[in-house]
């Protein structure tokens, strides 16, 4: 079962246009109601190691830790809903509950919700 706030490694191709794709880390955003029911998609945000300053409310940059080897930013503005497929089992990284706050904000301000 996939957890709200934990990192999973996503396939995220083919993309379109300036969709993030490729293979990549992503955060799952959706809520644990929809996850403890094995939902069929999640709701994701992919990561980047292409760390760009000032890029709030845009992006959160999060340190490296326990499987994620490098600093990256959750690209806030790049929500989706993928199939719970496109995602490997394991579990790469879990953010803390204050960093998933300020992520919930910084989307919230995105979809001005």
């Amino acid at each position: 079962m996939y957890k709200r706030g934990s990192i999973y490694i996503a396939k995220l191709y083919p993309s379109k246009g300036d969709e993030v794709g490729k293979k990549r880390p992503v955060l799952v955003l959706q809520t644990d109601m929809l996850n403890e029911v094995e939902h069929s998609t999640l709701i994701i945000l992919p990561l980047t190691t292409q760390l760009v300053d000032e890029s709030y409310p845009l992006r959160f940059r999060i340190s490296k830790r326990e499987a994620l080897t490098q600093d990256s930013e959750v690209l806030c503005d790049q929500i989706r809903t993928i199939a719970s497929q496109r995602l490997e089992t394991q579990k790469i990284a879990t953010l803390t509950q204050k960093e998933m706050l300020h992520i919930q904000q910084q989307v919230a301000i995105l979809l001005e919700i």
